[in-house]
């Protein structure tokens, strides 16, 4: 599973302004339909083809789907009738209630839906069978175009649709999402918020219902009317009880949205009412203030139409709100600003995004319970400076998100369970080491490890530095993430493993010594052996004389040492240019293998006689270099075993690598110095 390059530096929020087009022609929305009407075509997505692979990867279609244009179901097809609504948005024959819970409160903001659905399309004389729509993913705005192709059976659409059989915004929408995603397939259950966030790039936020503060009423008021996404659902406590009705009419483990929440006048005294809507466009809850309800005989018409109350079966419906804190056990909140809805005040918030990687053997780590592992996970300084205004304490959420895991269950991948750990910086710099995390607790978490796509919380912590610890739960497991803060006043967020340094010391210069030591001895005379009358090795001779050696050397675990690896040696060591080496080079290059059989031999802390490779970051810091996370993947993939064990052989040749390759940089370094200081000097 491939996991690229993160460039892990702080940037700014994206804006929806700028989208990107994602066509694999490279080729934007306009550029696309201008072709196809040059043509008199209709545009046809190679991209996201209309067969069984847009639909289903791990099945075959239950019935012989169709692919068919809106002009081929209809006689009069419009892509939006009367306006964008909420009862535009009935569920088909696929489990994303969530998905079309979230489109349910995307249309209660225009600003918001003219955004991800842009409101200039349509079936008229410009028609090319061509749609686009805009998502927000990991800090990017991504313009997805599709052709009008949608599936259906007997003529009539499966999945999303409209309450109006003419009317397909929703179903297009449905498909642009389900091809971002891979396919309608990896659609199948997921979290309201998540479709939420992909519509706004907004914040999310999760209540348990049960345990919500005193003033949860006025929070869901504020939310709504800050124009924030509001998702509820029923928890299940088996897989059996999935969409299984309650006596009362309500669907657990299936996802509502929150669509309004008001006070109405009822005998004398107000009520408090929120109202949802099922996206099944039915099924109903059948209890107090329910549609037929007694209790709307008692509220004047007025007050009725002021609630836009009508019974109808459309899937939405008032209930009391305590009889919802009752019945409800979750709500979502995506705000589109960061602001606290316990708050009266809005604010400027400030937005900086971390991109980063957990790669096996280097820096998937695990949570703290894997203390062994744990502090090679990424590592992010958080510099909180200012306090909130009339505060003691700095604000801020941090949202961790694990990125493309719906597009990848194609592959066989779920969604990972995550977290992570907040600690008090000791106040220097680089990336800590296990000792740090061993005598430190931490000074904040998120709430819970949970396998959904994104966790975030809101912390209130004093002016200082903090180190944040991203992580999956498990150590070795593999993903891309994003990292969000968010803060009230301005936070500096610097990654402590993005600086590259070399700090080796100067070459030994060794001076004849008055007597030889033993060994010494013992060397020269297998060196004179091996060398023969003209005292130099070539690359084949240095091969036969450090596999004979290193392959007595105790302790370590040691297979062989290619030609090609002592070349690289000659290459280092030689000062005389002849490609071979004299004794006294031989002898500077012996006194170097000494010192890394010394820094393995300690850093082989089970003494199996390989390394682990999440202590090589230690052990090439020991050895004079600094590597970014990049760096220390990719010599972790080249170097490691599957069990993420490196043995000698391989430590040597990554040391004589990174010896010559920072001998070439310090050569070219030297170089452009001279350059520079002659322009200066003429």
């Amino acid at each position: 599973m491939p996991y690229l390059y993160q460039d892990s530096k702080p940037r700014p929020a994206a804006h929806p302004g700028g989208a990107r087009a994602t066509h694999s022609s490279g080729k934007g929305y306009e550029q696309l339909k201008q072709e196809c009407l040059r043509r008199g075509v209709l545009f046809e997505d190679a991209d996201f083809p209309a067969c069984n692979s847009s639909l289903f990867f791990s099945e075959n279609p239950p019935i012989p789907f169709v692919w068919k244009r809106p002009g081929d179901i209809v006689k009069d097809p419009k892509f939006i009738l009367g306006g964008a609504t909420r009862t535009d948005i009935c569920q088909g024959d696929l489990g994303d209630c969530w998905l079309l819970a979230a489109i349910a409160s995307l249309t209660l903001n225009e600003k918001t839906l003219a955004r991800v659905v842009p409101l200039d399309q349509n079936f008229g004389p410009d028609y090319a069978g061509i749609f686009h729509f805009q998502f927000w993913q990991h800090n990017e705005w991504l313009d997805v175009v599709i052709d009008d192709r949608l599936p259906t059976f007997r003529g009539r659409l499966v999945f999303l649709h409209s309450a109006e059989l003419n009317e397909f915004w929703s179903a297009l929408l449905e498909k642009a999402y389900a091809k971002l995603n891979g396919s309608y397939e990896s659609l199948k259950g997921g979290s309201t918020i998540e479709a939420m966030e992909d519509f706004t790039g907004g914040i999310g936020e999760m209540y348990d219902v049960k345990a919500a503060p005193d003033n949860f009423y006025e929070i869901l008021e504020k939310a709504l009317k800050r124009c924030s996404m509001v998702g509820c659902s029923i928890d299940t406590s088996s897989a059996a009880e999935s969409e299984a009705r309650t006596p009362f009419g309500l669907v657990k483990g299936h996802a509502y949205s929150v669509t309004g929440i008001e006070e109405v006048s009822y005998r004398g005294r107000q009520v408090q009412l929120i109202r949802i809507r099922n996206p099944w466009g039915q099924v109903e809850w059948n209890g107090p203030w329910s549609d037929n309800s007694a209790e709307w005989r008692s509220v004047s018409p007025s007050e009725q139409r002021r609630l836009s109350q009508a019974a109808r079966d459309d899937g939405e419906f008032w209930m009391k709100f305590e009889d919802f804190k009752v019945h409800f056990d979750k709500v979502e909140i995506c705000n589109l600003t960061p602001d606290a809805l316990e708050d009266s005040t809005a604010h400027k918030w400030e937005v900086t995004i971390h991109q980063g990687s957990w790669v096996r053997g280097a820096t998937a780590g695990g949570c703290r319970n894997f203390l062994e592992t744990f502090w090679t996970n990424p590592q992010i300084k958080l510099h909180l400076t200012e306090k909130d205004d009339g505060q003691d304490d700095c604000t801020f959420i941090a949202a961790l998100m694990q990125k493309g895991r719906r597009k990848l269950r194609k592959l066989g991948a779920e969604m990972l369970t995550i977290g992570y750990s907040i600690y008090e910086s000791p106040g220097r710099d680089g990336h800590l080491d296990k000792d740090f995390f061993r005598y430190h607790p931490s000074k904040a978490r998120s709430k819970t490890y949970i396998n959904l796509r994104e966790v975030s919380h809101r912390f209130k912590l004093p002016p200082g530095d903090y180190i944040l610890i991203p992580t999956t739960f498990e150590p070795h497991q593999e993903a891309d993430f994003c990292l969000r803060i968010f803060s009230e006043k301005k936070a500096i967020t610097e990654d402590l493993d993005e600086n590259v340094a070399i700090d080796l010391p100067e070459p030994l210069h060794p001076t004849p010594s008055p007597q030889e030591t033993e060994e010494e001895k013992q060397f020269r005379a297998l060196f004179e052996q091996i060398s023969g009358k003209d005292m130099e090795i070539s690359a084949e001779e240095l091969e036969y004389v450090l596999n004979a050696v290193l392959k007595k050397t105790k302790n370590i675990k040691f297979k062989n040492l290619s030609l090609i690896s002592c070349r690289n040696i000659i290459s280092l060591m030689d000062t005389s240019g002849n490609g071979k080496l004299e004794f006294s080079e031989f002898k500077v290059f012996w006194e170097k293998l000494k010192k890394w059989i010394s820094i393995f031999l300690q850093f082989d802390f089970d003494k199996s006689g390989c390394m682990s490779s999440y202590e090589l970051r230690g052990a090439l810091k020991a050895a004079g270099y600094q590597l970014n996370n990049y760096l220390l993947q990719l010599i972790v993939l080249r170097y490691s075993d599957e069990q993420f064990q490196i043995e000698f052989d391989d430590f040597l040749n990554c040391l004589i690598r990174l010896e010559n390759a920072s001998r070439v940089f310090q050569a070219l370094s030297a170089k452009n110095k001279e350059f520079i200081n002659l322009n200066i000097g003429e």
